[in-house]
């Protein structure tokens, strides 16, 4: 599977679970929803606090396998660098990736203050890598 079909796999599927690496090697596993934004990459809005951006700072590489609502079926992993955006100029994009998870959101102020208030940031992932390239 080559990145342009695993992009396509995470337009239509948002659940998945995001790897970091944390300060001693290991590996941190977080639950998340995904989109593709408007530039082919791989977003995920999460609290500016959690330990996966502090991961992130550090090594800004992650793997995401996303999954079907069903779980078990089709699933995809990407991997790559990653980015994060902080509020204030992360906004545009917090509203574009609910939009493609969740349509309309019924107050879009309130949204926007809730993003604040958790302080939310957006990572954006470039997809370098993406499989299965085989079943075993």
């Amino acid at each position: 599977m080559g990145p342009d079909d695993a992009l396509e796999f995470v337009r239509r599927h948002h659940r998945a679970v995001l790897a970091t690496t944390r300060s001693d090697g290991g590996t941190q596993l977080s639950p998340v929803v995904a989109a593709v934004d408007g530039e082919g990459r791989v977003v995920v809005s999460t609290r500016q606090t959690a330990m996966k951006v502090a991961n992130l700072r550090r090594r800004p590489r992650a793997a995401l396998a996303v999954f079907t609502d069903g779980f078990f079926g089709p699933w995809v992993q990407v991997e790559g660098p990653v980015d994060i955006v902080e509020l204030p100029e992360a906004m545009d994009g917090l509203i574009d990736t609910y939009r493609r998870i969740g349509g309309e959101h019924p107050d879009w102020d309130e949204y926007r203050r809730a993003m604040v208030e958790e302080r939310r940031i957006l990572v954006r992932l470039t997809v370098e890598r993406a499989g299965p390239n085989r079943s075993g």
